[in-house]
C-alpha cells in the first residue's frame, strides 16, 4: 500500500535524522487531534537555526494563541533541521538526554538531511501541553501528512513531546531506547 510504504520511509527518515519527536513520558493519552486543512508543504530553509530556543507562556485549554503557536511552530521546525546542532535539538525534546545516542549515532545521514516537519494546527490541552498536527517532508515534499503529536511546556520553552518520537520508532519498527519504555 503506497500510504504504508510511504509512512515507513518517513519513519526511517526520521530516525536517520535522529530526530525525536513527542513521545514515552508519563502521559499515555492517545487522543488525536483532528485533522485540519493542511498548509502546503514550505521550501526548506538554508538559512543557520536562530541561536536558542522560542519560548512562551499561555494559559488554559483550547485554542492556542498566536504566540503559542508560532513557538511551537518554530521549536518543531528546529528540531526536525539537521542543521540545527545537536545540543539545541535535544534541548527542544523532552527528556533530550535520554535520546541522546540515538539522534547523535543518526545525525548525518543523507535521509536525515532531507527531512523537516511542518506544523499545520496547535490546540492547548492544559497550560502546559499542546496537541500538534505536523507534517514530515521530505525534500519538502509530504512524506507523513496530519501526524498528531504533543507538545510540552517546560522551563519556558515549548518542546517536541517525547510520546511522538517514541511513536515515530515504534512506527518504524526500530529497538526502543530506555526513554520510551514506561
Amino acid at each position: 500500500m503506497h500510504f504504508r510504504a510511504v509512512g515507513l520511509v518517513s519513519a526511517s527518515v526520521l530516525l536517520s535524522a535522529g530526530l525525536a519527536v513527542a513521545g514515552c513520558s508519563g502521559s499515555s493519552s492517545s487522543s488525536t487531534p483532528p485533522a485540519h486543512k493542511t498548509t502546503p508543504a514550505a521550501t526548506p530553509s538554508s538559512t543557520a537555526p536562530a541561536p536558542s530556543p522560542s519560548t512562551s507562556s499561555s494559559s488554559g485549554g483550547g485554542t492556542a494563541s498566536s504566540a503559542t503557536t508560532k513557538a511551537i511552530e518554530t521549536n518543531w521546525a528546529k528540531f526536525f533541521n539537521a542543521k540545527t546542532p545537536i545540543s539545541q535539538r535535544l534541548a527542544l525534546l523532552q527528556n533530550g538526554s535520554q535520546f541522546s545516542s540515538v539522534i547523535q549515532s543518526q545525525a548525518g545521514s543523507p535521509l536525515a538531511l532531507a527531512a523537516t516537519a511542518k506544523v499545520t494546527h496547535v490546540s492547548l490541552t492544559s497550560p502546559s501541553q499542546a496537541a500538534v498536527t505536523y507534517n514530515i517532508l521530505l525534500s519538502g515534499k509530504p512524506a507523513l501528512s496530519s501526524q498528531p503529536g504533543v507538545a510540552v511546556l517546560e522551563g519556558g520553552v515549548w518542546k517536541v513531546g517525547d510520546a511522538s518520537f517514541c511513536g515515530l520508532l515504534k512506527l518504524e519498527g526500530s529497538t526502543l531506547p530506555a526513554g520510551c519504555q514506561g
